[in-house]
C-alpha cells in the first residue's frame, strides 16, 4: 500500500498550492490593540495550551467576561481560579513558559488566538484585584504577548456551535460519574467510584467551589 503520510514542507506546498491570503498575514500583530482587547474583554472562556516534561496539555479557563485583563498592550493578566489541583498548566509553565490561548465568545463567529510566554505571580496586590466572592486566586498568570490574531468563523459555522437547537440533551452522553466508575472498575489499583453518588453531589459541589 502506498504511504500517504506528509513528511516535509514540500509535501505541504504541493497539497496547498494557493498562496496565503493577504488578510491572513495582516491580521497578526505583536500586541493586543483596541479591537483585540475588546474581544478579550467580551470572552468568558478560553483554552490554554502549555508544554511540559510529560507532553502537551490544553486546559479550559472560564469566568465572567473580562476575567482576563490587559495590563498593557503587551501584557495579559489571568487569575488562576480554584480547580482540581492537578496543576497541569502551572507545572508546564514552570518547565516551558511558552503558551497559546484560544478565546471564544458566545454568539460571535471569530475566535482570537494569542501566543506568548507566561510567569506565575503571587503578588498580594495583583491577586487582590481579582477577588471574587471574597476569595483570591492562588496566583495570577502574567502573559507577555508575542502575537495575536483572529481566526475566521469557518470552524464555528461548520460546528454550528452557537445554535441553541444544536445543543444535545446531556443525558444522551456519559456523565462524569459514569466515566469515573467505568475507569475505576477496570483498574485493580483504584477503588471503584460510586458514580451515581458522584453525579448527585456534583452540581452543588461545583456551585460551592467556583471560587
Amino acid at each position: 500500500m502506498p504511504d500517504h503520510t506528509l513528511t516535509s514542507l514540500d509535501d505541504l506546498a504541493a497539497l496547498y498550492p494557493n498562496p496565503i491570503a493577504p488578510a491572513s498575514v495582516a491580521k497578526e500583530i505583536d500586541h493586543v490593540d483596541a479591537n483585540y482587547g475588546a474581544l478579550i474583554a467580551a470572552s468568558p472562556f478560553f483554552v490554554l495550551a502549555t508544554n511540559g516534561p510529560d507532553g502537551l496539555d490544553c486546559s479550559p479557563r472560564g469566568d465572567m467576561p473580562g476575567f482576563v485583563r490587559l495590563r498593557d498592550a503587551k501584557t495579559l493578566l489571568i487569575p488562576d481560579r480554584r480547580g482540581n489541583n492537578r496543576l497541569d498548566s502551572l507545572k508546564n509553565i514552570l518547565f516551558d513558559n511558552r503558551i497559546g490561548m484560544l478565546f471564544l465568545i458566545p454568539g460571535y463567529g471569530e475566535t482570537l488566538r494569542v501566543n506568548g510566554t507566561a510567569t506565575l505571580s503571587t503578588d498580594p496586590e495583583l491577586c487582590a484585584g481579582f477577588a471574587m466572592a471574597g476569595k483570591l486566586p492562588a496566583c495570577v498568570i502574567v502573559v507577555a504577548v508575542e502575537s495575536a490574531y483572529f481566526q475566521c468563523s469557518r470552524a464555528v459555522v461548520r460546528a454550528d456551535l452557537w445554535n441553541p437547537a444544536a445543543q444535545l440533551d446531556k443525558r444522551s452522553l456519559p456523565s462524569a460519574g459514569q466515566i469515573l466508575r467505568a475507569i475505576t472498575e477496570k483498574n485493580d489499583k483504584l477503588e471503584t467510584f460510586d458514580g451515581e453518588a458522584y453525579d448527585k453531589a456534583l452540581p452543588e459541589r461545583v456551585k460551592a467551589t467556583l471560587y
